[in-house]
């Protein structure tokens, strides 16, 4: 079970992001959250490489954002309290990145090229200049004096502070690949193999995987970024609801105050939330429910910021600006949820934090090996790969040799692990799944939703709101034999009775009373009793309506003829209300909540993933077993008759039973469900508890109570993120558990394999460039998933 904010005690505490540079890696990481975790007042933090921020919650009486970000700068990561998003979304911020990228990616490809050339000299295709010994020096020289200096120093840093990074491994390999060349460069007679291309290589290789890295980390925060765009920054303000267009004032939004009017024009974006008061249009609101189509919008219609204006000139008054708008809070969720881990990330967090040691001392035990046994054990092997082949003959191997070929795979080694890729497995999935739900309607609170909903096994859905409409109408009412009453005062003393009630069974009664034309009558002294009914008093005399078995309770009799009838109406799927006056039963009244038209579907899309379905409600039984024998529901996958404050008790044992349960509704007394169930999925069509409460938020779309069908496609999403990340993670372990034991020289005896550390360069490069580009393949597949939704097996999880 899942712990909610309701669960939470509460604690003055404070929570800030920070943007924090110089992260580069996995290792980088864990010295972050670690350092800030050091801090007095610092209850937690979270620290996200994709997006190079750090959520820290703090105690503000012993800790405060900028002073944390002092702690993370001295500590040789420059940080900054978060700025807003305006300047976030700073163009020529933007401007200079992407220069930068440009330089970079230029730096690379000279420095590849150029160090590609210096490898032909080994096959005898010399290039007058371009091939001397002495050109290369001065490249390795200017490659890491230049473009390399950054990789040097982060990584001299890294050694300084005890928390060596990939850089730090990168930076010693490729000192060590250049001193050991100028070894051999000024005393020739220990006739060493010059390799000064090697750092030259690693350098460009790595410039070049950081370019390519950094593009990708944007295509997957495209869909924030979108997201960030839709917030308006201008509106036009008028005196008052009917002042002629030339009178509107461009204002700035944040300076909009709720009441006021604005007009938006066509093409424009809707500035903040509010009300339609004046026009009709057609509204784009794709970005925030995934609608391909426009919403028509009429006076009393809610329009939400960043929307879309598309036909006609209308008039709006504010109801919510600044963070309480529908975008911001949905901006806020998504960015929230790219900052919450998935568990199974821990594993990998642990590992990086001991990575680099790890990968430094295989480096040794591969020098030391290599320089002593693996010399005499193979001298031939070591001689052959420790220098370049002169006239078709190797040199006597000697132990010089084995040095220098001890060095090249301890190089190799240090060069070809990569910690980036453990850093990035998680975080990119995250970014992109959850983002791409923000582009559908779907909100998703984070990686650990993610992984709860993999393990989901059972689906509970409430029913009321949430499978039926919400929208209850009477389909049947009489009175019984014995009755005192007339048809009109059995009317106007139900009508009475539920006046003071919201419950949408009172709505029907009332609905229905109007319709006759009943005159009303005043309750008094009227009490609602959860799951049972209601007492009142009305015009002297006690009334009770409610449930069969809460009359029987209160000692009041139904003849068996009216309880036969009841049973009737309810196996059609009514709700039936006795009425009782005086403590003589009167009569009764069915009513129907219809089914949402997608309900039948998506139950059986559930099944067909290969989950359970079963229905909680506060129903009849006859009731709730006929509406689940219209979705092809079991009998035993109902549970009937449960009072609010028990559903949480249902979903609890459930759980007991070793059940993993998503809860599916929209309602306040849902919400202890939600907050129960191992994921809580609420319709926003619902209460802002049972919203606030639930891990997956189902978006509104237009001309919809709620969205039903969309918790098939949350449930996929969220599953195929989570499958992304243990992928990314396969790979990332994967990827160093080969590779380090090949640069090692592990194949070399028996398959004479030796991996360069130009070779090593370009596979640590591309393992990072490898997981960002599998997070991103998630857009692809789930666009090729809607496409052809019925193309997967039945026991395949969407």
């Amino acid at each position: 079970m899942k712990t909610s904010a309701l669960q939470r005690p509460a604690a003055e505490s404070a929570t800030s992001v920070l943007n924090v540079d110089g992260m580069k890696c996995a290792g980088c990481v864990q010295a972050v959250e670690n350092r800030l975790q050091q801090q007095p007042g610092v209850c937690s933090s979270v620290v996200n490489l994709v997006t190079k921020q750090a959520t820290v919650e703090y105690q503000p009486h012993l800790a405060q954002p900028d002073g944390l970000a002092t702690v993370l700068t001295e500590a040789g990561f420059p940080s900054q309290v978060t700025a807003s998003t305006d300047e976030r979304r700073d163009d020529e911020k933007r401007r200079q990145v992407w220069v930068q990228q440009l330089q970079r990616l230029v730096t690379a490809v000279v420095l590849v090229i150029l160090s590609g050339i210096g490898h032909l000299g080994h096959f005898g295709l010399a290039i007058p200049g371009l091939t001397s010994m002495g050109f290369h020096w001065v490249l390795a020289t200017l490659a890491l004096a230049g473009p390399g200096r950054e990789i040097l120093w982060d990584g001299w840093q890294g050694f300084r502070r005890w928390t060596p990074t990939m850089n730090s491994l990168v930076g010693l390999g490729t000192v060590t690949a250049y001193g050991a060349s100028v070894v051999a460069l000024l005393w020739p007679s220990l006739q060493w193999d010059c390799f000064f291309d090697a750092p030259v290589m690693v350098v460009g290789l790595i410039l070049l995987g950081q370019t390519l890295e950094a593009y990708a980390r944007g295509q997957a925060t495209a869909a924030l970024e979108a997201l960030l765009a839709l917030r308006p920054t201008q509106a036009y303000l008028l005196p008052q609801a009917d002042a002629p267009t030339d009178q509107a004032v461009e204002t700035p939004v944040d300076q909009v105050a709720v009441g006021a009017y604005l007009r938006v024009l066509p093409g424009d974006q809707v500035p903040v939330d509010g009300e339609l008061v004046a026009g009709q249009t057609l509204v784009d609101q794709s970005m925030l429910t995934g609608e391909s189509l426009p919403a028509v919008k009429a006076v009393g219609d809610e329009l939400v910021a960043g929307t879309l204006n598309q036909s006609g000139t209308i008039t709006m008054v504010v109801t919510r600006t600044g963070a309480s708008t529908t975008l911001a809070q949905i901006i806020n969720l998504v960015e929230t949820a790219q900052t919450r881990k998935a568990p199974v990330q821990r594993l990998a967090d642990q590992v990086a934090g001991y990575f680099t040691y790890g990968v430094m001392a295989i480096a040794t035990l591969t020098l030391l090996f290599w320089a002593t046994l693996g010399t005499h054990l193979w001298p031939d092997l070591v001689a052959y790969h420790a220098v370049p082949m002169m006239h078709g003959m190797a040199h006597d191997v000697g132990s010089n040799h084995g040095l220098l070929l001890s060095l090249k795979l301890a190089i190799a080694v240090l060069v070809v692990a990569c910690p980036c890729a453990l850093g990035l497995a998680t975080p990119t999935a995250i970014l992109v799944g959850t983002s791409l739900g923000a582009e559908q309607g779907l909100l998703i609170r984070g990686g650990d939703v993610l992984e709860q909903v993999h393990r989901v096994d059972t689906v509970v859905f409430d029913k009321t709101g949430t499978l039926t409409t919400g929208q209850p109408v009477v389909t049947d009412d009489w009175l019984s034999e014995a009755a005192t009453l007339g048809r009109e005062r059995f009317w106007q003393i139900a009508a009475a009775a539920e006046t003071d009630t919201r419950h949408p069974l009172a709505t029907a009664i009332l609905g229905r009373s109007q319709s006759l034309q009943i005159s009303p009558l005043q309750a008094e002294e009227s009490q609602t009793i959860p799951g049972c009914g209601l007492s009142a008093r009305v015009q002297g005399e006690p009334v009770l309506l409610g449930s069969q078995r809460w009359l029987c309770q209160q000692g009041i009799e139904v003849p068996l003829s009216d309880r036969q009838r009841a049973q009737q109406l309810s196996a059609q799927g009514n709700s039936v209300i006795y009425l009782a006056v005086s403590g003589c039963f009167q009569g009764a009244i069915a009513i129907k909540d219809p089914l949402k038209p997608e309900a039948a579907d998506t139950v059986k899309q559930l099944k067909t993933m290969g989950l359970q379905v079963q229905m909680l409600t506060g129903d009849q039984q006859d009731t709730a077993i006929a509406v689940a024998q219209s979705l092809d529901l079991d009998a035993d996958a109902v549970q009937a008759q449960v009072l609010p404050g028990e559903k949480a008790d249902a979903i609890a044992t459930l759980q007991s039973q070793g059940q993993r349960v998503a809860m599916v509704g929209d309602g306040i007394n849902d919400a202890p469900a939600l907050a129960q169930a191992d994921v809580g999925i609420a319709l926003s069509s619902g209460t802002d508890v049972a919203v606030e409460t639930a891990d997956i938020v189902l978006m509104q779309k237009a001309g919809q109570a709620s969205q039903l069908s969309d918790v098939v496609s949350a449930i996929r999403l969220s599953r195929a993120t989570f499958r992304k990340i243990q992928q990314n993670l396969f790979w990332a372990f994967g990827y160093n558990i080969v590779g380090i034991p090949l640069a090692a020289g592990f194949l070399l005896p028996t398959f004479g394999i030796l991996l360069s550390p130009a070779a090593a360069a370009a596979m640590m490069a591309f393992s990072s460039v490898g997981v960002v580009t599998n997070s991103l393949l998630l857009r692809w597949s789930m666009a090729s998933r809607a496409q052809y939704p019925n193309t997967s097996s039945p026991q395949t999880p969407a």
